[in-house]
């Protein structure tokens, strides 16, 4: 057996004990499959941890920065009150319509609002509304634009807030700090200010599985 196919095995029966079989998200798969999305949102085991997280931290108030299909939306929103709110930040229309199809299927379009445009001109729009604080951001989106998302995400979040950054160690490349790679570059950004920025206490891990090898970045917002 590769050790692809055994990572692949691992989450399978993670997923199957833990996150089994839900319609709703089931079904926010395969319209992404139709509309011809790629496959990159989170694997179930990792959907399950973000709702885990939002739980964990009591989250009334969530800020997504990268949608896609809705998938990972799904798991955020079902986490949140009835009172709860989600805005969640996808540059492409074709995408957000999709999602929004996801999210009504899901019972959570009333939680949740998707946002079309680019994140760097939705967030300062966002901004402007004075919103309460968010008590969790996840950021998945372009990788270039990493570090500037993790700036809006503290200005946008208070003192115990939690900031979630995916895909950091593109596979491996991380490591490399003369990479010309623009994705390489903006996430190597987002860890430094992860670990320099004096509002900010964080870690990142690495994880193997149905997605590869890959990993993620947490930080507490601690002033």
């Amino acid at each position: 057996m590769s050790e692809s196919q055994l990572w692949n095995d691992v989450d399978d029966y993670f997923a199957t004990l833990l996150a089994p079989h839900d319609d709703a998200l089931a079904a926010a798969l395969r319209e992404s499959d139709a509309a011809g999305l790629p496959r990159i949102n989170v694997a179930p085991n990792q959907g399950k941890l973000l709702h885990l997280l939002a739980q964990l931290q009591g989250a009334r108030r969530v800020l997504e920065i990268g949608t896609l299909g809705g998938y990972s939306t799904i798991w955020l929103g079902r986490a949140l009150p009835a009172d709860g709110r989600l805005i969640t930040l996808e540059y492409d229309p074709a995408h957000a319509e999709v999602a929004r199809r996801n999210l009504v299927r899901a019972g959570l379009d009333e939680i949740v609002e998707v946002r079309v445009g680019p994140a760097l001109e939705s967030l300062p729009k966002l901004a402007d509304e004075h919103p309460e604080p968010f008590d969790l951001v996840f950021i998945d989106a372009d990788k270039v634009n990493n570090p500037h998302y993790v700036e809006w995400a503290v200005m946008l979040t208070r003192p115990g807030s939690l900031i979630v950054l995916d895909n950091v160690v593109r596979g491996g490349a991380v490591t490399d700090a003369d990479s010309t790679d623009p994705s390489v570059r903006g996430t190597r950004a987002a860890l430094e200010l992860f670990a320099k920025h004096p509002k900010l206490s964080g870690t990142a891990v690495q994880t193997v599985g149905s997605k590869g090898y890959d990993g993620f970045a947490l930080a507490r917002v601690v002033a």
